[in-house]
């Protein structure tokens, strides 16, 4: 399937969803999602794949065990080929590279890379060229510093990060519908390939079992 943008309709679902979050709704406009919404993405992962790798879409449901907040959709719908993310919701596109959050493990090899001048300078300069290129760095951080780490680090907002990524957004228009979109999110993708590469180099994915 050829990707020629998300359906007319895409934005309207997920302000429907917004307005009523509920099983009811969610089988009344099933078909809605999946011709203007999930069609697409799949079309969108499958041509991207070639270069960043097989993709996929996140399940539409929330994970409500632990939750107070009991809806059971997500407001958006989100596709990924690790460690790329793109994402299609009321509020428009998103295009992202990256690692949002990391495991404790991960988030050791991370520090140490960091706290090396050599790799965390190559890394400062790596988010510095992605800021050129208008990519936004975000990924969660800690409000104060790890514990132990010198207040005067020089590269401590970045050891102050328990995720990082680059990202774009978009607010809705007329080339979230066009083909123009693939082009949005290959380029920002691209764009974040050297983060990406660097995470994997020194970073990489966890090691700790899943719970």
């Amino acid at each position: 399937m050829t990707f020629a943008g998300f359906g007319d309709g895409a934005v309207e679902f997920y302000d429907g969803l917004l307005a009523d979050n509920s099983k009811a709704y969610w089988t009344d406009q099933r078909e809605l999602y999946e011709e203007h919404v999930k069609g697409p993405m799949q079309a969108l992962l499958a041509e991207l794949e070639v270069e960043f790798g097989a993709g996929k879409i996140f399940r539409p449901y929330r994970d409500v065990r632990f939750s107070k907040d009991k809806t059971p959709y997500k407001t958006h719908c989100g596709g990924y080929a690790h460690p790329y993310y793109v994402q299609v919701g009321p509020e428009g596109l998103l295009a992202a590279a990256g690692y949002y959050g990391m495991a404790p493990d991960q988030l050791a090899r991370f520090r140490t890379a960091v706290d090396d001048a050599r790799r965390g300078t190559a890394l400062e300069k790596i988010l510095a060229t992605a800021e050129e290129a208008g990519l936004t760095v975000g990924g969660e951080q800690l409000k104060t510093r790890p514990k132990g780490t010198d207040p005067d680090h020089p590269r401590l907002d970045l050891l102050r990060r328990k995720g990082l990524m680059v990202s774009r957004r978009w607010a809705p228009d007329d080339a979230l519908h066009e083909r123009t979109c693939l082009t949005r999110v290959r380029t920002v993708w691209r764009a974040g390939t050297p983060l990406a590469e660097w995470l994997a180099d020194h970073v990489g994915p966890s090691e700790q079992p899943r719970r």
